[in-house]
C-alpha cells in the first residue's frame, strides 16, 4: 500500500464467520488473486483471504448509527443508472444494490455495488463471489444523461438534424393533406 493516503477509504469486513474487521483501504489497489489488503486502525498491513469475506463495507464513519435501520431492497425502481441487483448470500441473507452499466468495470473477484439505502453509513458494497449461492439482474436503469448526449451529438432527440432521415419528402406532397 503505497498510494497517496487520499485513497485510503474506512472499511468494515463482515466475515463469513459473522465477525467483523474495522481498517482502511487503498480503493484503487485493496484487490490482491486471493485476497483484499488493507490497514487495521492501528495501521498494521493485513491480508484477509476473498473466501472468508462475506462483504466489505465502505463507510462514512466505522461506528454508524445504531438507532437507524438500514434498508436492503429498494422500496421502488432505482432512480441512479446500473444494473438493479438482487443478491443472495450462501448464508440466506438478501442485498440489493446497483452494479455499474459498465461491465469492464466489474471485477472477478466479486461485485462493487451502490446499496439500496442511499442515506445509510455504507457508501458502497464490495460483495465476493464466493460469498454468494445467487446473483439475480431485476433491471438495467439507464443513464439518461448520457443518453441524451450521445442523441444530441447524432443528431437525434434536440440535436441538429441534419444527419437524420427524413420519412417524407419534403415539398409539395408532403404539403397536400387527405380528406
Amino acid at each position: 500500500m503505497t498510494n497517496d493516503k487520499s485513497t485510503y477509504k474506512k472499511v468494515v469486513v463482515r466475515r463469513l464467520d459473522r465477525g467483523v474487521f474495522k481498517g482502511f483501504v487503498d480503493s484503487t489497489s485493496y484487490l490482491r488473486p486471493g485476497s483484499i489488503e488493507m490497514l487495521d486502525r492501528e495501521g498494521r498491513a493485513v491480508h484477509v483471504p476473498i473466501d472468508e469475506i462475506k462483504a466489505v463495507f465502505f463507510v462514512r464513519d466505522f461506528e454508524g448509527n445504531p438507532q437507524r435501520s438500514e434498508r436492503k431492497l429498494f422500496r421502488s425502481r432505482p432512480r441512479l443508472a446500473g444494473l438493479w441487483v438482487h443478491m443472495t448470500f450462501k448464508d440466506g441473507e438478501v442485498l440489493e444494490g446497483l452494479l455499474p452499466s459498465n461491465l469492464a468495470e466489474l471485477q472477478p473477484q466479486g461485485f462493487l455495488m451502490t446499496p439500496a439505502d442511499l442515506y445509510s453509513n455504507n457508501l458502497k458494497i464490495f460483495v465476493p463471489r464466493t460469498a454468494l449461492s445467487r446473483i439475480d439482474v431485476l433491471g438495467v436503469i439507464p443513464d439518461t444523461r448520457t443518453r441524451r448526449l450521445v442523441l444530441s451529438r447524432k443528431g437525434i432527440a434536440g440535436g441538429t438534424t441534419e444527419r437524420q432521415l427524413g420519412l417524407f419528402a419534403v415539398g409539395e406532397e408532403q404539403s397536400k393533406k387527405l380528406p
